[in-house]
């Protein structure tokens, strides 16, 4: 069996596949212990631990610890008269208007910066070199008695050249062999000295806590007979095993949200669809992202509570909108959905766990549009008395009854999605019509029809079992790993060589690194250059074929960038102006050698019959039937709940629904082009 274990907010998801099909499994999650919930679906599942060939896990527990400050104590060494670029930061402010704004506070406390005697200066040369005898007799003194678990090393210009930062951490590891050590030169080695600092304090922050829930995990695992290999997803889209995630923790930050869009959209493409827009909505938020020919967005920078991460991720963009977010009244009077969270302890009302904020979960229990007999799929008692008197407060608020505000709520959050989407879609040059509309986890069928009748999509592709989709895209993975370098040249007669040069200096960088992972190839690269026209303060990506380098021109470099310049920016294609590369990108690539088959797996007792819905601002009569029973290319009308154990897809008035021969649900509006 390939299993996926994805760790959310709420739940969670188990998708096993193997030669007797597939198994899905779905329990809620124990934020306190996130394995104690993927060793619950494990088990609830059925599955045998010695008959797992291979384990791939994704968990928030990384986010987690930068989010509530719960990670090990660390130290930052930066060169002599650098130690406050952790506090200092960039001029640049959020809220520019805000007299108590105040900056991102860092992972590391001001105390627990120190610095070294050491100078590298911007072209490689050495100006001082490392005073080791002053790294003996106070630096590795202070680290002894801080009682730190991990120390993060920046030093200055050593993306140019790394020796200080290699010499130092090789110092520290034979003094402190239990202390994990984090040379930026391994974790994100490029310039802008702030950036490379945050990402690599975090990437130490979060490492003890990723090593020893690995170690955790692992142990449960063998206990119980598992021998298989044992992959983390990454925020690339990528898996990596164990090993390299333990040397670069920070690339597993967002990886519950990167598995949903590859699942997604690898489950998308058997059905023929490659232009995407994603719509994850789980327990605690709803993330979206744009899909360009099979291929997700990536960008090379984000933040998590507002501190920078230099590292490559999927472009997706989160809001708080998911089932358990929180229904209020504002200051102002007026009606909000989140971005407050009941999370999954105690969850919305109707769970019965003691919750008694109204969520939006509670208000597709109130306008029927989930069924409390049918909640995922008849296992979880559902409390609709709770809902009712959890949503009783908003609806003598605005003088409503109790559908009128629940539908409000609903409309609220379809239009906060629609937001979200226009943000990664319309304001960067993408017109929605031109994509379909990809929705999943437990909620994002329920919503989709309508977000996309707003954005003028005519087209929705539901996948299987879409509930667990980001269980399905660990598996459906291909193992990725990136690496950077910074290194300026111009754009001049010797571009092309230079172009080669770099790629052929980083490839074998990265096969040696692949190589002592135990990871065999062929592999494929990705090979991207951050490029800009001289004097820009910022870069454009543009992506190389590694099979063009060998016969790329001048001009060719040129016209490529030229090229997406204009796609960005909307000028600068004649581009006539002096251009200069930055920094440069590599992908190794392990794809997959067979794509794991997601099918219906329930079946169909449900076959077909009446439900009462609440649409619109008033009470409807709808079919309701479970997926399975959509026979292949049968068309069936709204209104309608079309339900499966892990999600309900809501099929509005004037929509029509067809079950292709992949098992996706095609869903368009009636008198539209598909």
């Amino acid at each position: 069996m390939r299993v996926g274990v994805e760790v959310g907010g709420t739940f969670t998801d188990l998708v096993a596949v193997g030669a007797d099909g597939v198994t899905i499994t779905k329990v809620a999650s124990t934020p306190r212990a996130p394995d104690e919930g993927a060793l619950n679906a494990l088990e609830e599942s059925r599955v045998s631990f010695d008959s797992i060939v291979e384990l791939a896990h994704g968990s928030t527990i990384a986010t987690n610890a930068v989010l509530e400050r719960k990670g090990f104590r660390t130290a930052f060494v930066a060169t002599a008269g650098f130690r406050d670029v952790l506090e200092l930061q960039r001029h640049g402010r959020e809220r520019i208007y805000d007299l108590r704004y105040q900056k991102p506070r860092p992972v590391v406390e001001r105390a627990d910066t120190f610095g070294v005697a050491e100078r590298i200066l911007a072209d490689g040369s050495v100006a001082q070199p490392l005073d080791t005898e002053a790294v003996h007799a106070r630096l590795l003194p202070a680290l002894r008695q801080g009682n730190y678990s991990a120390v993060a090393i920046c030093l200055l210009n050593a993306y140019v050249n790394p020796a200080h930062e290699l010499e130092l951490a090789a110092i520290i590891r034979e003094a402190l062999p239990d202390l994990f050590v984090a040379p930026s030169s391994s974790i994100a080695r490029e310039f802008r000295e702030y950036e490379r600092a945050s990402t690599t304090t975090i990437s130490a922050y979060v490492q003890p806590v990723i090593d020893s829930y690995i170690d955790r995990f692992t142990a449960s695992l063998a206990a119980r007979g598992f021998h298989g290999s044992f992959s983390v997803m990454q925020s690339n889209g990528g898996r990596a095993p164990a090993k390299a995630i333990r040397e670069n923790a920070v690339t597993a930050l967002l990886s519950g949200p990167a598995a949903g869009v590859i699942g997604a959209s690898r489950q998308a493409a058997t059905s023929g669809f490659s232009n995407l827009l994603t719509l994850d909505i789980g327990g605690t938020s709803t993330d979206v992202c744009a899909v360009i020919e099979g291929k997700p967005q990536l960008a090379q920078e984000y933040a998590v509570d507002r501190l920078p991460i230099r590292v490559p991720v999927i472009d997706i963009n989160t809001i708080g909108a998911g089932g358990g977010s929180i229904v209020w009244v504002d200051d102002g009077g007026m009606l909000r959905v989140g971005p407050q969270s009941a999370g999954a302890d105690p969850g919305p009302a109707c769970y019965g766990r003691g919750g008694t904020a109204p969520t939006l979960t509670d208000a597709h229990v109130i306008r029927r549009t989930v069924r409390p007999e049918a909640f995922l799929g008849g296992r979880m008692a559902i409390d609709v008395d709770a809902s009712h008197r959890a949503f009783q407060g908003i609806a003598n608020r605005f003088d409503m009854s109790l559908e009128e505000a629940a539908d409000s709520a609903v409309q609220l959050a379809n239009a906060n999605v629609v937001r979200a989407i226009q943000l990664i879609s319309t304001e960067r040059g993408l017109d929605p019509r031109d994509f379909v509309l990809l929705p999943y986890g437990g909620g994002g069928p329920l919503h989709a029809a309508p977000v996309a009748e707003e954005l003028g999509i005519s087209t929705v592709v539901v996948p299987p079992s879409a509930g667990v989709i980001s269980a399905y895209g660990l598996i459906a993975s291909d193992f990725v790993q990136y690496s950077s370098l910074t290194r300026h040249a111009l754009v001049d007669d010797g571009a092309a060589a230079f172009l080669r040069g770099v790629f052929a200096e980083m490839r074998a960088e990265a096969d040696d690194r692949l190589a002592k992972q135990g990871m065999k190839g062929p592999f494929a690269y990705e090979f991207i250059a951050a490029m800009r026209f001289v004097g820009q303060a910022f870069e454009v990506s543009v992506t190389f074929d590694s099979g063009e380098l060998a016969d790329i021109s001048v001009e060719g470099v040129r016209r490529r960038f030229a090229d997406e310049h204009e796609r960005v920016y909307f000028f600068g294609g004649e581009a006539a102006k002096p251009i200069e590369f930055v920094s440069f990108r590599l992908g190794a690539i392990l794809p997959l050698a067979e794509l794991p088959v997601l099918k219906e797996t329930h079946d169909s007792r449900l076959k077909r019959s009446t439900v009462d819905l609440y649409q619109g601002g008033a009470w409807c009569k709808g079919t309701l039937m479970s997926r399975a029973a959509l026979s292949h290319d049968e068309i069936l009308r709204g209104p309608a709940l079309i339900e499966d154990p892990t999600s309900t897809l809501l099929l509005p008035a004037g929509w029509q629904a067809i079950r292709d021969s992949n098992d996706n649900t095609i869903l368009t509006r009636q008198g539209a082009n598909a």
